[in-house]
């Protein structure tokens, strides 16, 4: 397919996803199907396209003055991609598989790209029902901050320190440009083309060997942060498909032993593979047998460390998901909060006195973040904050004199893409005292 042709198809999955109100994987994956001449690079290409215009939805349709999905891959070619009108003009001729010419006020808005009066929910590009909480947040810097977080994400991965070593790994990966992370001692990164597809590395032979996992700077750092260490009982409370659990068992060089489980079994269905692959030996996977189960029942008042990375909105992984902000409602943040009360309260009945809770989430609005510490504490008084500036005495040298990554309310640390260049995360300790 054409750059042209690709235009026209980005258009089309959007009038789906408009019309029928439905993810953006889904009207993907149907066009792909019913599209079988498209070949692998022709759908990545159309699909970062499309998540473009769903990063740049709200000032796209601002600045070309209408929301329809041709405006809106307009204005995401402008304000995504940096094309120019001229750049845009030479897509768009109308031949062949091509979108019509720009007309002269579609030109003229490509020439002027103005977001100097558009409220802040536009210009930052999230969902107006979100406007007081991302205040709450940033305050004068939310659109800047929201901003970061419509742009590109890089993809990030943790070398495995259980088999080999960050230097060690570069020559080996050096064929697809990494780089290493600013921050976290084990990452590297690696960039994405103009297409927007980044290099595919789970079937590279060292992600086959267990060498590295696939994993955001953001969510290595704050796991590097829980103050975790060797021989320590922990219990990882919402593993999934065990991300943090593996980095928990590098960190803690597969001595002591870690709890893995979850609520809902399915979701820990990936984490004994990747446990294998990634040779951690001390971890212990607790499925709930039933809805409702509680498998940790016998550990109660015996547990050093229990990391909560607790379900959220996700806000913060929005550089990611674009998708998801436009589909966010207000009663999935309200079962969100309730859900990260409830396993709070099941972490503190595994706490032993001088344990801790190290909690954390994908998010950067207060209200899944301090307010939860805030209402946790309140109802329970046998555990007492951590300061702050003791997690950032646990992050590497480039963060750890950061005041400015204290949260809005006090109770932790806020990494966001504009600050740290991770993607959102909220992370605060809390100590059993009594």
């Amino acid at each position: 397919m054409t750059p042209s042709a690709r235009l026209s198809a980005a258009i089309e999955v959007l009038s789906d996803i408009e019309t029928r109100r439905r993810p953006a994987p889904d009207a993907l994956k149907d066009w792909g199907l019913a599209h079988r001449f498209a070949g692998s690079k022709d759908r990545a290409a159309i699909a970062s396209l499309v998540y473009d215009c769903l990063r740049r939805r709200a000032s796209s349709a601002h600045v070309m003055g209408e929301a329809t999905p041709r405006a809106i891959l307009l204005g995401a070619l402008a304000l995504a991609r940096g094309q120019s009108r001229a750049e845009i003009a030479a897509l768009c001729t109308g031949e062949r598989f091509a979108p019509e010419a720009l007309t002269a006020a579609e030109a003229k808005a490509l020439d002027k790209l103005d977001l100097s009066k558009a409220p802040a929910a536009v210009a930052g590009d999230f969902p107006d029902w979100l406007s007081d909480d991302l205040a709450a947040a940033f305050g004068d810097e939310v659109v800047a901050e929201m901003t970061a977080l419509s742009a590109r994400a890089p993809i990030d991965i943790r070398v495995n320190t259980l088999k080999t070593e960050r230097m060690r790994l570069v020559p080996e990966l050096a064929h697809l440009h990494p780089e290493l992370t600013p921050h976290a001692p084990t990452g590297l990164r690696f960039g994405h083309g103009d297409d927007g597809r980044g290099p595919t590395l789970q079937v590279t032979p060292e992600f086959l060997k267990g060498l590295f996992e696939i994993q955001d700077e953001g969510s290595q750092l704050v796991a590097s942060m829980t103050g975790v260490g060797p021989d320590m009982q922990v219990v990882d409370l919402c593993a999934g498909g065990g991300g943090k659990t593996l980095e928990l068992a590098a960190l803690m060089d597969n001595s002591g032993q870690i709890y893995a489980t979850d609520s809902d079994a399915r979701r820990l269905a990936p984490i004994h593979d990747r446990l294998a692959r990634a040779g951690a030996r001390n971890v212990q996977v607790r499925t709930p047998k039933t809805r409702g189960d509680e498998p940790l029942a016998d550990l109660a008042d015996k547990i050093d460390l229990v990391l909560v990375d607790a379900p959220c909105t996700g806000v913060g992984t929005w550089r990611r998901n674009p998708d998801t902000k436009w589909r966010v409602r207000p009663g999935a943040l309200d079962e969100r909060m309730k859900e990260q009360d409830f396993v709070l309260a099941r972490a503190a009945k595994l706490v032993k006195r001088g344990g801790r809770i190290a909690y954390v989430t994908c998010s950067v609005l207060p209200r899944e973040n301090d307010e939860r510490v805030k209402a946790f504490l309140a109802s329970n008084p046998a555990f007492a904050s951590v300061d702050p500036q003791e997690i950032l005495a646990l992050a590497p040298d480039t963060l750890s004199e950061r005041d400015d990554l204290v949260s809005p309310g006090g109770y932790g640390i806020q990494l966001t893409p504009r600050r740290t260049g991770t993607d959102g995360f909220f992370l605060a300790i809390v100590e059993r005292v009594k």
